[in-house]
């Protein structure tokens, strides 16, 4: 019996308030000059063509994360095009380099305005209408920790910045800058050398944590939650720990404590999304963030680690909740360039039916390779992978049932017996909501065979059939036995993503 990669779905409402939303990172300025070659006319976020919204759309995201907009630092640039490292990387993402493909890093802001290259404020606010207008939400970069050399900040409030002296600058050329007659440190974080393009920002300053606070609501003026670039950074301890006593003592409040209630005064629903690392999650949720990086999981499916899949999923669900599950993002290599299109998709499989937040980034489906950096305006040619893109697209189609953004999310216990050491490499969790969805996936390069346990007594005594649209496969099993144990057995990279249909719900 075959079944259509979605049919039947119940579908849900979309937007930055799905409790488990799905989200679509666009790398802005390459995407739009890609764009403008297809259709061959210059396109800015004001004049993308419909279609190109509803494609997105049709694929069932809640929202739509435009990294890169504001106003980038010409003296970024010019840093850039000087640093031959940095020059070699654009010449290996791109066969045909030239020096005007680098349009500044995302990263280096001069200024928190549209970039007028990419449309303007009134550019943005056509892209704004028409996700809303499909029910999408939209997302902003902000990068809490630093701004361009040339940002307006460092002549007119110096006071918001980390101070350097003379000797700073005479003994740590590559830490300090100069900038209008006052020595600035570079940015960075705690276990790296500084960024040279960039100045720091004094997460400790009372002027700096008002004037975050004004520029964040103009943001949300225009859009409806932002990605916080490396947010633990600015956490008391970690910004202490990075600086000691160059910045005096910490405030009583922390640094998100402060600015993120100050913003939600004026802005309720805001979403905040934190890139981070270094186990500071949690600590940044109850600081105020709705969702943050996922970065061990991630590191964990891609080391090929099973059972630290199966034990890291045994977090307090309430805490997974507020995490992003992703596969690839513009800091991670991509996906189709470091696992085989059979591990790849059986981690993607585990990875976007995760409960949490969901992130696709812009070329994932189509199997690109080639992980742009973010200096560069353009992307290289690069052919889609047909088989992997089909994939993307049924797994999409079946994630779109409203169970899966309004659902509850549970880890499934799995055991296997004397002998069994494969099942080991089984992970498995369900959804309970609108309708009853199972995933077992198999995280190994060989067969995996065990039993799988749904907590659903409620099953016992009826007959139930398991529909998985993303494989067109149907199994009619005893409802005692998902309960007891389904036994499941599953090849290479393989998975069953189950919808649960109990002989009850088809009467």
């Amino acid at each position: 019996m075959e079944v259509a990669a979605g049919a039947g779905v119940s579908m849900a409402p979309r937007g930055t308030s799905a409790a488990h939303p799905f989200l679509y990172e666009i790398n802005t300025w390459p995407w739009l000059d890609r764009l403008s070659g297809e259709i061959g006319r210059r396109l800015d976020l004001g004049s993308v063509p419909d279609e190109q919204w509803d494609a997105i759309a049709a694929l069932g995201f809640d929202a739509v994360w435009l990294m890169g907009v504001w106003e980038r630092s010409p003296a970024g640039v010019a840093m850039a095009l000087a640093d031959d490292g940095l020059v070699a990387g654009f010449e290996a993402a791109l066969g045909d380099y030239e020096s005007s493909d680098v349009v500044g890093s995302p990263y280096c802001i001069r200024a928190y305005e549209v970039d007028p290259r990419l449309g303007g404020r009134a550019g943005l606010g056509a892209a704004r209408a028409a996700l809303g207008k499909r029910g999408l939400g939209l997302i902003l970069d902000f990068v809490p920790n630093h701004v361009a050399p040339d940002h307006p900040w460092t002549t007119t409030h110096p006071e918001r910045f980390v101070q350097g002296t003379a000797d700073d600058l005479r003994g740590d050329a590559a830490s300090f800058v100069e900038v209008a007659g006052r020595v600035l440190a570079n940015g960075r974080d705690p276990y790296f050398p500084a960024w040279p393009d960039v100045v720091q920002l004094d997460a400790f300053s009372p002027s700096l944590r008002s004037a975050v606070v004004d520029t964040l609501c103009r943001i949300a003026d225009q859009c409806d939650g932002v990605r916080c670039d490396m947010a633990m950074l600015m956490m008391n301890d970690v910004f202490a720990r990075t600086w000691g006593d160059r910045v005096g003592a910490a405030p009583a409040d922390d640094y998100w404590a402060h600015v993120i209630p100050a913003v939600r005064r004026t802005h309720p629903t805001f979403r905040f999304i934190a890139e981070a690392y270094w186990d500071s999650e949690w600590a940044l949720h109850k600081q105020g963030f709705d969702f943050c990086y996922d970065k061990r999981l991630y590191d964990r499916l891609v080391q090929r680690d099973a059972g630290q899949v199966h034990s890291h999923l045994l977090a307090n669900v309430g805490y997974q909740e507020k995490l992003v599950r992703f596969l690839e993002n513009h800091d991670e290599p991509r996906a189709a360039a470091v696992l085989d299109p059979a591990r790849e998709k059986a981690v993607a499989v585990a990875t976007l039916t995760q409960t949490g937040a969901r992130l696709v980034h812009d070329g994932q489906i189509e199997g690109r390779r080639v992980r742009l950096p973010v200096f560069l305006g353009r992307f290289p040619a690069e052919p889609a992978d047909s088989d992997l893109s089909a994939f993307y697209h049924s797994l999409l189609a079946t994630l779109q049932d409203t169970t899966f953004r309004t659902g509850t999310w549970r880890l499934c216990a799995r055991s296997g017996w004397p002998g069994n050491d494969s099942v080991d490499n089984l992970v498995a969790w369900c959804w309970d909501g609108d309708r009853r969805w199972l995933v077992v996936v198999n995280l190994s390069p060989g067969t995996a065979t065990g039993r799988v346990g749904v907590p659903w007594d409620d099953l016992r005594g009826v007959s139930c059939r398991l529909v998985d649209p993303t494989n067109d496969v149907v199994f009619d099993r005893a409802g005692a036995d998902l309960c007891d144990g389904l036994y499941v057995e599953l090849g290479p990279w393989h998975w069953h993503l189950f919808h649960i249909e109990s002989a009850q719900e088809e009467q």
